[in-house]
């Protein structure tokens, strides 16, 4: 009964998606050329391989986004500088690099017990650097016109940038490349699956990734402090009401946020070989079209919403052209603002009185 009423909750979204599916096909029955549907039913084996790293690439999406959702979720802002806390994450990352020493044929071990340092510190770090940019530059603000803190948000996201660049350059700056570049599934893995290749560098994504974000979805659900984000989400002034200190709660939310954004910033570096002042923007708004296509305010929505970008944006570079990214990015983001502006998982909400 459950799957039932979830299937009837998403009953449109399912008829677009049979929709779709049933135009490519016809379309391709005609002799038109759809190059990611003809690419993945031509071979699937590629495909899969295509669909694979874009889920490893949409869990680092999705650990930012669930950082945009749940300031969204309490103060109903979208936090713009909180892609660029991750950008700072990245730095962090490369700067700790630099003064441990670690190069490309550091023991395996050295590289071990730095990353088990530095992914605690820098997570702290980056806590403290969001929940300091509430107290200064949103509390202030908050009884101010929206518009106010949004500018606000632009603001501290170009200050964020100009202390990248300050601290590393105008330029990327390369890490040694710390991963092992073997396949844990495929040619010389321990298992061969048709032509899926799952490398060492994806392990480490998923195991960084996935505990953060099955430990926050826990936390927001399953403690006390959990529970009184939620409260504060759904009613503010109520929630105050009932004893719970808001602006405390409100400070746990920015500093899980920035957490979040430390360890994704962490994940990139090492993944990507590579940190710079830019980051912040391309990943940023992936991170926030994943939570409106998910649902902003919802965090299993950022999740998925991360995960299904993630793929569609690895199909689209494979089969189509990757200069075209930011068009698909933001093409997705109208969509999603036009046909269903609350996002795939969001519930309905009834206005208040």
């Amino acid at each position: 009964m459950e799957i039932v009423a979830r299937i009837r909750a998403h009953r449109t979204a399912l008829v677009v998606l049979v929709a779709i599916v049933a135009s490519l096909w016809t379309l391709q029955q005609l002799g038109f050329d759809a190059p990611i549907w003809s690419g993945c039913t031509a071979d699937l084996d590629k495909c899969s391989s295509i669909i694979a790293l874009g889920l490893f690439q949409g869990m680092i999406v999705s650990l930012i986004a669930l950082g945009y959702t749940l300031v969204y979720g309490i103060l109903q802002l979208i936090n713009f500088a909180n892609g660029d806390v991750f950008m700072l994450g990245s730095v962090m990352t490369l700067l700790g690099v630099q003064i441990v020493g670690l190069q490309s044929d550091s023991p395996a071990i050295s590289v071990i017990l730095t990353f088990a340092v530095l992914l605690p510190v820098t997570m702290l770090l980056m806590a403290g650097l969001n929940a300091s940019i509430e107290r200064l530059a949103y509390r202030p603000l908050r009884r101010a016109p929206t518009l106010a803190t949004l500018i606000s948000a632009i603001g501290m996201s170009y200050v964020l940038q100009n202390v990248g660049q300050k601290i590393i350059g105008p330029s990327p700056v390369s890490l040694p490349n710390l991963l092992p570049t073997n396949n844990v599934i495929g040619p010389g893995g321990l298992l061969e699956i048709g032509t899926l290749e799952i490398k060492v560098s994806h392990l480490f994504v998923t195991v960084v990734t996935l505990p953060l974000l099955f430990g926050l979805m826990w936390f927001v659900r399953s403690t006390r402090q959990g529970k009184a984000m939620r409260a504060t989400a759904q009613d503010r002034e109520a929630a105050g009401l009932m004893g719970i200190d808001v602006n405390r709660t409100i400070t746990l939310t920015f500093l899980l946020a920035g957490a979040l954004a430390g360890g994704a910033g962490i994940v990139v570096a090492l993944y990507n070989g590579s940190a710079w002042w830019f980051y912040g923007t391309p990943y940023g708004l992936l991170a926030f079209t994943a939570a409106v296509l998910g649902g902003i305010g919802n965090l299993l929505g950022a999740a998925i919403g991360g995960i299904i970008l993630g793929i569609l944006i690895s199909l689209n570079a494979f089969y189509f052209e990757q200069r075209w990214q930011e068009v698909f990015v933001f093409g997705i983001l109208v969509l999603i603002l036009v046909f269903r502006p609350t996002g795939l998982l969001a519930e309905k909400q009834s206005e208040r009185a």
